[in-house]
Protein backbone atom coordinates (compact mmCIF):
# COMPACT_ATOMS: atom_id res chain seq x y z
CA UNK A 1 0.00 0.00 0.00
CA UNK A 2 1.09 3.44 -1.14
CA UNK A 3 -0.37 6.56 0.53
CA UNK A 4 -1.89 6.67 -3.75
CA UNK A 5 -3.47 3.19 -4.10
CA UNK A 6 -2.86 -0.18 -2.68
CA UNK A 7 -1.26 -2.33 -5.57
CA UNK A 8 -2.46 -6.36 -6.51
CA UNK A 9 0.67 -7.61 -8.15
CA UNK A 10 0.56 -10.01 -11.51
CA UNK A 11 1.95 -10.02 -15.16
CA UNK A 12 2.68 -6.51 -15.87
CA UNK A 13 2.03 -7.47 -19.71
CA UNK A 14 -1.30 -8.61 -18.77
CA UNK A 15 -4.21 -7.34 -21.03
CA UNK A 16 -6.56 -7.09 -17.86
CA UNK A 17 -6.40 -4.20 -14.93
CA UNK A 18 -8.77 -4.22 -12.30
CA UNK A 19 -9.65 -1.40 -10.15
CA UNK A 20 -11.40 -1.24 -7.10
CA UNK A 21 -11.97 2.29 -6.10
CA UNK A 22 -14.03 1.86 -2.53
CA UNK A 23 -12.09 -1.55 -1.42
CA UNK A 24 -10.63 0.20 2.05
CA UNK A 25 -12.44 1.25 5.26
CA UNK A 26 -9.05 2.79 6.44
CA UNK A 27 -9.62 6.55 7.63
CA UNK A 28 -6.17 7.97 8.01
CA UNK A 29 -5.28 9.82 11.51
CA UNK A 30 -5.61 13.33 10.74
CA UNK A 31 -8.89 12.85 9.97
CA UNK A 32 -11.57 13.00 12.16
CA UNK A 33 -14.87 12.44 10.92
CA UNK A 34 -16.91 12.77 13.60
CA UNK A 35 -18.93 9.32 13.58
CA UNK A 36 -19.23 5.84 15.74
CA UNK A 37 -16.05 3.55 14.28
CA UNK A 38 -18.44 0.98 14.32
CA UNK A 39 -19.80 2.55 10.59
CA UNK A 40 -16.58 2.07 9.27
CA UNK A 41 -18.34 -1.70 8.93
CA UNK A 42 -21.01 -1.02 7.34
CA UNK A 43 -21.12 -0.32 3.14
CA UNK A 44 -21.05 3.26 3.33
CA UNK A 45 -17.58 3.17 4.01
CA UNK A 46 -16.27 0.26 1.92
CA UNK A 47 -17.62 -2.09 -0.79
CA UNK A 48 -17.76 -4.99 1.53
CA UNK A 49 -16.18 -7.91 0.03
CA UNK A 50 -14.15 -6.33 -3.03
CA UNK A 51 -11.08 -6.40 -1.39
CA UNK A 52 -10.99 -10.05 -1.32
CA UNK A 53 -12.56 -10.57 -4.30
CA UNK A 54 -10.26 -8.55 -5.92
CA UNK A 55 -7.52 -10.07 -4.75
CA UNK A 56 -8.82 -13.72 -5.75
CA UNK A 57 -9.68 -12.31 -9.56
CA UNK A 58 -6.05 -11.31 -9.85
CA UNK A 59 -4.51 -13.85 -8.77
CA UNK A 60 -6.32 -16.26 -11.28
CA UNK A 61 -5.92 -14.00 -13.79
CA UNK A 62 -2.30 -13.26 -13.00
CA UNK A 63 -2.90 -9.89 -13.60
CA UNK A 64 -2.55 -6.43 -11.53
CA UNK A 65 -5.03 -4.54 -9.80
CA UNK A 66 -5.08 -1.17 -7.83
CA UNK A 67 -7.65 -0.59 -5.04
CA UNK A 68 -8.49 2.56 -3.11
CA UNK A 69 -6.55 2.95 -0.51
CA UNK A 70 -8.97 5.61 2.16
CA UNK A 71 -12.96 5.50 2.98
CA UNK A 72 -15.37 6.36 0.84
CA UNK A 73 -16.43 8.49 3.45
CA UNK A 74 -13.14 9.98 3.65
CA UNK A 75 -13.20 11.07 -0.21
CA UNK A 76 -15.25 9.18 -3.03
CA UNK A 77 -12.40 8.04 -5.09
CA UNK A 78 -15.22 7.30 -8.15
CA UNK A 79 -16.52 10.89 -8.40
CA UNK A 80 -15.06 13.20 -10.54
CA UNK A 81 -12.68 15.81 -8.36
CA UNK A 82 -15.40 18.97 -9.09
CA UNK A 83 -18.69 17.16 -8.28
CA UNK A 84 -21.23 17.48 -5.91
CA UNK A 85 -20.29 14.76 -3.00
CA UNK A 86 -16.94 13.64 -3.29
CA UNK A 87 -16.18 14.55 0.36
CA UNK A 88 -19.85 13.29 1.44
CA UNK A 89 -21.70 14.87 4.28
CA UNK A 90 -24.30 12.07 4.88
CA UNK A 91 -24.29 8.12 3.55
CA UNK A 92 -27.80 6.31 3.70
CA UNK A 93 -28.95 8.62 6.86
CA UNK A 94 -25.86 8.62 8.58
CA UNK A 95 -24.45 12.48 9.01
CA UNK A 96 -20.93 12.87 8.66
CA UNK A 97 -19.94 15.49 10.55
CA UNK A 98 -16.52 16.04 10.27
CA UNK A 99 -16.83 16.35 6.90
CA UNK A 100 -18.35 19.67 7.18
CA UNK A 101 -14.90 21.19 6.01
CA UNK A 102 -13.92 24.61 4.58
CA UNK A 103 -12.64 24.95 0.69
CA UNK A 104 -9.44 24.83 1.89
CA UNK A 105 -9.44 21.59 3.58
CA UNK A 106 -11.47 20.15 1.10
CA UNK A 107 -8.96 21.18 -1.65
CA UNK A 108 -6.75 19.46 0.91
CA UNK A 109 -7.84 16.36 1.10
CA UNK A 110 -8.38 16.21 -2.90
CA UNK A 111 -5.01 17.08 -3.72
CA UNK A 112 -3.80 14.58 -0.96
CA UNK A 113 -6.16 11.40 -1.79
CA UNK A 114 -8.51 12.34 -4.93
CA UNK A 115 -5.28 12.89 -7.11
CA UNK A 116 -2.61 10.86 -6.23
CA UNK A 117 -4.80 7.98 -6.67
CA UNK A 118 -6.28 8.47 -10.17
CA UNK A 119 -2.66 9.44 -11.15
CA UNK A 120 -1.78 5.97 -9.70
CA UNK A 121 -4.18 4.70 -12.30
CA UNK A 122 -3.40 6.79 -15.29
CA UNK A 123 0.36 5.74 -14.83
CA UNK A 124 -0.28 2.29 -14.19
CA UNK A 125 -2.25 2.18 -17.57
CA UNK A 126 0.52 4.23 -19.24
CA UNK A 127 2.69 1.41 -18.40
CA UNK A 128 0.99 -1.47 -18.27
CA UNK A 129 -1.31 -0.63 -21.68
CA UNK A 130 -4.16 -3.04 -21.30
CA UNK A 131 -6.69 -3.91 -23.04
CA UNK A 132 -9.26 -4.40 -20.90
CA UNK A 133 -10.41 -2.73 -17.33
CA UNK A 134 -12.26 -5.05 -14.63
CA UNK A 135 -13.86 -2.15 -12.25
CA UNK A 136 -14.72 -4.29 -8.81
CA UNK A 137 -17.38 -2.40 -6.47
CA UNK A 138 -20.13 -3.96 -4.24
CA UNK A 139 -23.68 -3.15 -3.27
CA UNK A 140 -25.84 -3.44 0.04
CA UNK A 141 -29.68 -6.04 -0.90
CA UNK A 142 -30.84 -2.94 0.97
CA UNK A 143 -30.64 0.56 2.11
CA UNK A 144 -31.53 1.70 5.14
CA UNK A 145 -33.68 4.86 3.54
CA UNK A 146 -34.98 3.11 1.14
CA UNK A 147 -36.16 -0.06 2.35
CA UNK A 148 -39.03 -0.62 0.06
CA UNK A 149 -36.41 -0.99 -2.74
CA UNK A 150 -35.60 -4.29 -3.07
CA UNK A 151 -32.07 -5.50 -4.60
CA UNK A 152 -32.59 -8.95 -6.09
CA UNK A 153 -29.63 -8.93 -8.35
CA UNK A 154 -26.60 -10.61 -7.66
CA UNK A 155 -24.96 -8.72 -9.75
CA UNK A 156 -24.89 -5.83 -11.55
CA UNK A 157 -23.00 -5.01 -15.29
CA UNK A 158 -23.11 -1.15 -15.64
CA UNK A 159 -21.68 0.84 -18.64
CA UNK A 160 -21.72 4.64 -20.07
CA UNK A 161 -20.99 5.71 -23.08
CA UNK A 162 -18.81 2.30 -23.98
CA UNK A 163 -21.08 -1.02 -23.82
CA UNK A 164 -18.79 -3.08 -25.51
CA UNK A 165 -17.82 -5.19 -22.84
CA UNK A 166 -20.98 -4.84 -21.27
CA UNK A 167 -22.86 -6.51 -23.76
CA UNK A 168 -20.98 -9.78 -24.03
CA UNK A 169 -20.82 -10.54 -20.16
CA UNK A 170 -24.63 -10.19 -19.60
CA UNK A 171 -25.64 -12.82 -21.47
CA UNK A 172 -22.81 -14.82 -20.40
CA UNK A 173 -23.60 -13.80 -16.93
CA UNK A 174 -27.32 -15.00 -17.59
CA UNK A 175 -26.39 -18.57 -19.34
CA UNK A 176 -24.76 -19.35 -15.85
CA UNK A 177 -27.90 -18.77 -14.07
CA UNK A 178 -27.09 -15.51 -12.45
CA UNK A 179 -29.49 -12.67 -11.70
CA UNK A 180 -27.98 -9.76 -13.37
CA UNK A 181 -28.76 -6.33 -13.30
CA UNK A 182 -28.21 -4.44 -16.80
CA UNK A 183 -27.38 -0.96 -15.42
CA UNK A 184 -28.99 -1.94 -11.92
CA UNK A 185 -28.42 -1.52 -9.02
CA UNK A 186 -27.79 1.86 -10.56
CA UNK A 187 -26.89 2.83 -13.89
CA UNK A 188 -23.06 3.71 -15.57
CA UNK A 189 -25.10 6.74 -17.29
CA UNK A 190 -24.84 8.50 -13.33
CA UNK A 191 -22.24 7.26 -11.62
CA UNK A 192 -19.22 5.73 -13.81
CA UNK A 193 -16.66 8.62 -13.28
CA UNK A 194 -13.03 6.16 -12.86
CA UNK A 195 -14.19 4.20 -15.94
CA UNK A 196 -14.81 7.18 -18.00
CA UNK A 197 -11.85 8.95 -17.23
CA UNK A 198 -9.59 5.41 -17.54
CA UNK A 199 -12.19 3.53 -19.83
CA UNK A 200 -13.77 5.45 -22.02
CA UNK A 201 -10.84 8.94 -21.86
CA UNK A 202 -8.37 6.10 -23.38
CA UNK A 203 -10.78 4.48 -25.30
CA UNK A 204 -9.93 0.93 -23.28
CA UNK A 205 -12.80 -1.92 -23.31
CA UNK A 206 -13.96 -2.23 -19.25
CA UNK A 207 -16.54 -4.29 -17.61
CA UNK A 208 -18.29 -2.47 -14.59
CA UNK A 209 -18.96 -5.22 -11.83
CA UNK A 210 -21.33 -4.97 -8.97
CA UNK A 211 -21.26 -7.60 -6.64
CA UNK A 212 -24.55 -7.98 -4.08
CA UNK A 213 -21.93 -7.79 -0.88
CA UNK A 214 -23.99 -10.47 1.01
CA UNK A 215 -22.85 -13.02 -1.27
CA UNK A 216 -18.68 -12.50 -0.87
CA UNK A 217 -18.97 -11.68 2.54
CA UNK A 218 -17.31 -14.80 3.45
CA UNK A 219 -14.62 -17.12 1.67
CA UNK A 220 -16.70 -19.58 0.44
CA UNK A 221 -18.84 -16.70 -1.64
CA UNK A 222 -15.51 -14.86 -3.02
CA UNK A 223 -14.08 -18.47 -4.58
CA UNK A 224 -17.31 -19.38 -6.06
CA UNK A 225 -17.80 -15.67 -7.55
CA UNK A 226 -14.36 -15.80 -8.53
CA UNK A 227 -14.59 -18.78 -10.50
CA UNK A 228 -17.60 -17.78 -11.97
CA UNK A 229 -16.63 -14.46 -12.77
CA UNK A 230 -12.62 -15.32 -14.58
CA UNK A 231 -14.05 -17.59 -17.14
CA UNK A 232 -16.57 -14.86 -18.32
CA UNK A 233 -13.53 -12.34 -18.08
CA UNK A 234 -11.58 -14.33 -20.11
CA UNK A 235 -14.36 -15.08 -22.82
CA UNK A 236 -15.24 -11.64 -22.98
CA UNK A 237 -12.01 -10.37 -23.68
CA UNK A 238 -11.48 -13.04 -26.21
CA UNK A 239 -14.84 -11.91 -27.86
CA UNK A 240 -13.28 -8.22 -28.05
CA UNK A 241 -10.25 -9.70 -29.74
CA UNK A 242 -7.79 -8.76 -26.53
Amino acid sequence: MTDAATLISGDPNSPFLLIADHASAHVPSEIDLGIDPALLGLHIAVDLGVAELGAALCKALDCPGLLGPVSRLVIDLNREEDAAGPIPLESDGHMIPGNRIGVADRLERVDRYWRPYHAALAAQIEVQRPKLLISLHSFTPQLSTRPEDARPWEIGILYNGDDRAARIAIPLLEAGRAIVGDQLPYSGKDLNATMNTHGEGNGIAYLGIEMRQDLIADAEGVTKWAGMLVPIIQATAAQLGV
